[in-house]
Protein backbone atom coordinates (compact mmCIF):
# COMPACT_ATOMS: atom_id res chain seq x y z
CA UNK A 1 0.00 0.00 0.00
CA UNK A 2 3.14 2.36 0.51
CA UNK A 3 3.97 2.26 -3.26
CA UNK A 4 1.33 3.20 -6.08
CA UNK A 5 2.34 1.44 -9.83
CA UNK A 6 1.79 3.15 -13.18
CA UNK A 7 -1.73 1.34 -13.59
CA UNK A 8 -3.43 2.77 -10.43
CA UNK A 9 -2.44 6.32 -11.61
CA UNK A 10 -3.90 5.97 -14.95
CA UNK A 11 -7.26 3.86 -13.22
CA UNK A 12 -7.42 7.48 -10.82
CA UNK A 13 -7.38 9.23 -14.02
CA UNK A 14 -9.99 7.59 -16.21
CA UNK A 15 -12.42 7.13 -12.37
CA UNK A 16 -12.25 10.98 -12.65
CA UNK A 17 -13.06 11.45 -15.91
CA UNK A 18 -15.89 8.81 -15.89
CA UNK A 19 -17.09 9.83 -12.80
CA UNK A 20 -17.89 13.49 -13.87
CA UNK A 21 -18.92 12.56 -17.18
CA UNK A 22 -21.82 9.97 -15.40
CA UNK A 23 -22.78 12.90 -13.17
CA UNK A 24 -23.18 15.36 -16.44
CA UNK A 25 -24.76 12.87 -18.47
CA UNK A 26 -27.02 11.49 -15.77
CA UNK A 27 -28.60 15.19 -14.75
CA UNK A 28 -28.77 16.45 -18.45
CA UNK A 29 -31.04 13.23 -19.51
CA UNK A 30 -32.71 13.17 -16.24
CA UNK A 31 -33.21 16.31 -15.20
CA UNK A 32 -32.91 18.81 -19.06
CA UNK A 33 -34.77 15.77 -21.16
CA UNK A 34 -36.91 13.67 -19.31
CA UNK A 35 -38.23 15.72 -16.02
CA UNK A 36 -39.89 18.05 -17.79
CA UNK A 37 -41.74 15.64 -20.04
CA UNK A 38 -43.33 14.17 -16.58
CA UNK A 39 -46.21 15.69 -14.67
CA UNK A 40 -46.67 14.40 -11.32
CA UNK A 41 -50.73 13.80 -10.98
CA UNK A 42 -50.87 14.04 -14.68
CA UNK A 43 -51.07 10.84 -16.45
CA UNK A 44 -52.28 12.19 -19.80
CA UNK A 45 -50.67 14.85 -20.32
CA UNK A 46 -47.21 12.89 -19.19
CA UNK A 47 -48.08 9.87 -22.15
CA UNK A 48 -49.31 13.08 -24.68
CA UNK A 49 -45.82 14.27 -24.36
CA UNK A 50 -43.84 11.21 -24.59
CA UNK A 51 -45.71 10.90 -27.81
CA UNK A 52 -45.43 14.59 -28.52
CA UNK A 53 -41.35 14.17 -27.49
CA UNK A 54 -40.20 10.67 -28.48
CA UNK A 55 -36.90 11.81 -29.87
CA UNK A 56 -35.97 13.83 -26.91
CA UNK A 57 -36.79 10.87 -24.99
CA UNK A 58 -34.88 8.57 -27.00
CA UNK A 59 -31.39 11.31 -26.59
CA UNK A 60 -33.02 10.61 -22.81
CA UNK A 61 -32.47 7.34 -22.92
CA UNK A 62 -29.34 7.03 -24.90
CA UNK A 63 -28.16 9.52 -22.11
CA UNK A 64 -28.64 6.85 -19.46
CA UNK A 65 -27.12 3.74 -21.61
CA UNK A 66 -23.94 5.95 -22.08
CA UNK A 67 -24.35 6.64 -17.93
CA UNK A 68 -24.68 2.60 -17.43
CA UNK A 69 -21.70 2.33 -19.64
CA UNK A 70 -19.64 5.05 -17.63
CA UNK A 71 -20.93 3.41 -14.26
CA UNK A 72 -18.98 0.15 -15.54
CA UNK A 73 -15.70 2.17 -16.40
CA UNK A 74 -16.06 3.55 -13.32
CA UNK A 75 -16.11 0.83 -11.26
CA UNK A 76 -13.35 -1.12 -12.98
CA UNK A 77 -10.84 1.86 -12.29
CA UNK A 78 -12.15 2.14 -9.01
CA UNK A 79 -11.06 -1.77 -8.12
CA UNK A 80 -7.94 -1.54 -9.72
CA UNK A 81 -6.86 1.54 -7.69
CA UNK A 82 -8.15 0.00 -4.40
CA UNK A 83 -7.28 -3.75 -5.00
CA UNK A 84 -3.60 -3.49 -2.65
CA UNK A 85 -5.90 -2.44 0.13
CA UNK A 86 -8.12 -5.16 0.55
CA UNK A 87 -9.26 -7.08 -3.18
CA UNK A 88 -12.16 -9.34 -1.31
CA UNK A 89 -13.79 -6.03 -0.43
CA UNK A 90 -12.76 -3.83 -3.77
CA UNK A 91 -14.48 -6.77 -5.42
CA UNK A 92 -17.27 -6.83 -3.47
CA UNK A 93 -17.97 -2.96 -4.15
CA UNK A 94 -17.53 -3.47 -8.18
CA UNK A 95 -20.18 -6.39 -7.38
CA UNK A 96 -22.53 -4.19 -5.62
CA UNK A 97 -22.20 -1.29 -8.11
CA UNK A 98 -22.74 -3.57 -11.28
CA UNK A 99 -26.06 -4.54 -9.95
CA UNK A 100 -27.17 -0.55 -9.81
CA UNK A 101 -25.56 -0.53 -13.57
CA UNK A 102 -27.85 -3.42 -14.63
CA UNK A 103 -31.05 -2.23 -13.19
CA UNK A 104 -30.49 1.27 -14.65
CA UNK A 105 -30.42 -0.76 -18.12
CA UNK A 106 -34.02 -2.29 -16.97
CA UNK A 107 -35.07 1.75 -16.07
CA UNK A 108 -34.28 2.05 -19.75
CA UNK A 109 -35.83 -0.95 -21.02
CA UNK A 110 -39.14 0.27 -19.63
CA UNK A 111 -39.15 3.85 -20.76
CA UNK A 112 -38.74 1.93 -23.68
CA UNK A 113 -42.27 0.66 -22.92
CA UNK A 114 -43.78 3.65 -22.01
CA UNK A 115 -42.62 5.06 -25.42
CA UNK A 116 -43.99 1.86 -27.28
CA UNK A 117 -47.40 2.66 -25.72
CA UNK A 118 -47.74 5.91 -26.56
CA UNK A 119 -46.77 4.74 -30.20
CA UNK A 120 -48.91 3.96 -33.20
CA UNK A 121 -49.23 0.64 -33.51
CA UNK A 122 -52.08 -1.08 -34.72
CA UNK A 123 -52.54 -3.78 -31.83
CA UNK A 124 -52.43 -0.99 -29.82
CA UNK A 125 -55.83 0.02 -31.05
CA UNK A 126 -57.93 -2.29 -28.91
CA UNK A 127 -57.21 -0.02 -25.85
CA UNK A 128 -58.77 3.35 -25.72
CA UNK A 129 -56.85 6.21 -25.55
CA UNK A 130 -57.63 6.79 -21.33
CA UNK A 131 -56.26 3.19 -20.72
CA UNK A 132 -53.22 3.18 -23.15
CA UNK A 133 -52.26 7.03 -21.29
CA UNK A 134 -52.43 4.98 -17.53
CA UNK A 135 -50.54 2.10 -19.30
CA UNK A 136 -47.65 4.43 -20.08
CA UNK A 137 -47.39 6.31 -16.54
CA UNK A 138 -47.29 3.12 -15.08
CA UNK A 139 -44.18 1.97 -17.15
CA UNK A 140 -42.82 5.30 -16.33
CA UNK A 141 -43.33 5.01 -12.72
CA UNK A 142 -41.65 1.36 -12.97
CA UNK A 143 -38.62 2.85 -14.16
CA UNK A 144 -38.40 5.11 -11.25
CA UNK A 145 -38.71 2.12 -9.02
CA UNK A 146 -35.89 0.07 -11.01
CA UNK A 147 -33.92 3.02 -9.91
CA UNK A 148 -35.06 2.95 -6.20
CA UNK A 149 -34.44 -0.62 -6.28
CA UNK A 150 -30.81 -0.07 -7.16
CA UNK A 151 -29.36 2.32 -4.85
CA UNK A 152 -29.22 0.26 -1.90
CA UNK A 153 -26.48 -1.33 -4.14
CA UNK A 154 -25.21 1.61 -5.34
CA UNK A 155 -24.90 3.23 -1.93
CA UNK A 156 -23.55 -0.19 -0.49
CA UNK A 157 -20.87 0.04 -2.82
CA UNK A 158 -20.13 3.86 -2.22
CA UNK A 159 -20.09 2.96 1.59
CA UNK A 160 -17.09 -0.45 1.09
CA UNK A 161 -15.15 2.23 -1.59
CA UNK A 162 -15.19 4.45 1.35
CA UNK A 163 -13.71 2.78 3.83
CA UNK A 164 -10.91 1.31 1.17
CA UNK A 165 -10.23 5.35 0.72
CA UNK A 166 -9.81 5.93 4.22
CA UNK A 167 -7.49 2.71 4.88
CA UNK A 168 -5.64 3.58 2.21
CA UNK A 169 -4.57 6.94 2.53
CA UNK A 170 -5.00 7.80 -1.44
CA UNK A 171 -7.82 10.95 -0.52
CA UNK A 172 -7.93 13.02 2.76
CA UNK A 173 -9.59 11.12 5.47
CA UNK A 174 -11.94 13.59 6.06
CA UNK A 175 -13.24 13.20 3.05
CA UNK A 176 -13.40 9.45 3.35
CA UNK A 177 -14.60 9.64 6.72
CA UNK A 178 -18.03 12.18 4.79
CA UNK A 179 -18.36 8.88 2.27
CA UNK A 180 -19.00 6.45 4.80
CA UNK A 181 -21.14 9.16 7.03
CA UNK A 182 -23.05 9.66 3.51
CA UNK A 183 -22.69 6.37 1.96
CA UNK A 184 -24.43 4.66 4.61
CA UNK A 185 -27.11 7.39 5.30
CA UNK A 186 -28.62 6.44 1.90
CA UNK A 187 -28.31 2.87 2.69
CA UNK A 188 -30.74 3.52 5.73
CA UNK A 189 -32.73 6.09 3.50
CA UNK A 190 -32.94 3.43 0.81
CA UNK A 191 -34.12 0.27 2.71
CA UNK A 192 -36.67 2.37 5.07
CA UNK A 193 -38.11 3.81 1.61
CA UNK A 194 -38.76 0.45 0.35
CA UNK A 195 -40.79 -0.91 3.33
CA UNK A 196 -42.38 2.69 4.20
CA UNK A 197 -43.28 4.21 0.50
CA UNK A 198 -44.79 7.12 2.62
CA UNK A 199 -40.79 7.87 3.93
CA UNK A 200 -40.26 10.61 1.14
CA UNK A 201 -43.05 12.62 3.09
CA UNK A 202 -40.69 12.52 6.03
CA UNK A 203 -36.96 12.86 4.23
CA UNK A 204 -37.24 14.43 0.69
CA UNK A 205 -36.04 11.80 -1.73
CA UNK A 206 -33.44 14.19 -2.89
CA UNK A 207 -31.73 13.91 0.75
CA UNK A 208 -31.56 10.24 0.58
CA UNK A 209 -28.91 10.55 -2.25
CA UNK A 210 -27.47 13.88 -2.66
CA UNK A 211 -24.71 13.63 0.04
CA UNK A 212 -23.56 10.70 -1.36
CA UNK A 213 -23.52 12.31 -4.92
CA UNK A 214 -21.89 15.35 -3.85
CA UNK A 215 -18.89 12.93 -2.17
CA UNK A 216 -18.69 11.10 -5.64
CA UNK A 217 -17.71 13.92 -7.83
CA UNK A 218 -15.71 15.53 -5.69
CA UNK A 219 -13.34 12.48 -5.26
CA UNK A 220 -13.75 12.43 -8.97
CA UNK A 221 -12.21 15.97 -9.09
CA UNK A 222 -9.98 14.71 -6.67
CA UNK A 223 -8.98 12.07 -8.49
CA UNK A 224 -8.49 13.93 -12.07
CA UNK A 225 -6.44 16.61 -11.02
CA UNK A 226 -4.84 15.52 -7.08
CA UNK A 227 -4.33 12.11 -8.24
CA UNK A 228 -3.07 9.41 -5.66
CA UNK A 229 -0.68 9.57 -2.89
CA UNK A 230 -0.25 7.19 0.14
CA UNK A 231 -1.03 8.23 3.74
CA UNK A 232 2.75 6.57 4.41
CA UNK A 233 4.16 8.96 1.73
CA UNK A 234 2.38 12.62 3.14
CA UNK A 235 3.48 11.31 6.86
CA UNK A 236 7.06 11.23 5.96
CA UNK A 237 6.73 14.50 4.37
CA UNK A 238 5.59 15.94 7.25
CA UNK A 239 8.26 14.29 9.40
CA UNK A 240 10.99 15.42 7.13
CA UNK A 241 9.65 18.67 7.30
CA UNK A 242 9.25 18.71 11.11
CA UNK A 243 13.06 17.46 11.51
CA UNK A 244 13.85 19.95 9.09
CA UNK A 245 12.63 22.85 11.05
CA UNK A 246 14.16 21.58 14.48
CA UNK A 247 17.29 21.21 12.66
CA UNK A 248 17.47 25.20 11.68
CA UNK A 249 15.89 26.35 14.88
CA UNK A 250 19.24 24.62 17.04
CA UNK A 251 21.54 25.49 14.00
CA UNK A 252 22.75 28.90 15.32
CA UNK A 253 23.62 27.29 19.13
CA UNK A 254 26.29 25.57 17.37
CA UNK A 255 27.81 27.95 15.17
Amino acid sequence: MNRIDRSQRVAAKVAGVSGLLAVVIVVFGNYALLGPLVIRGNAAETAQNFAAHQTQVRVALTCFLTYGVSVVVLLSALYVILRPVDRLLALVGALFRLVFALLWLLTTLNLLGALRIVGNAPYLQALDESHLQVLARLQIAVSFDDYYVGLPFFALAATVYSYLWFRSGYIPRSLAVFGVVASAWCVICAFVFLIVPSFDKTVNAYWFDSPMALFELVVSLWLLFKGLKPREANDVERMDDNVGKSLSSRLPIFL
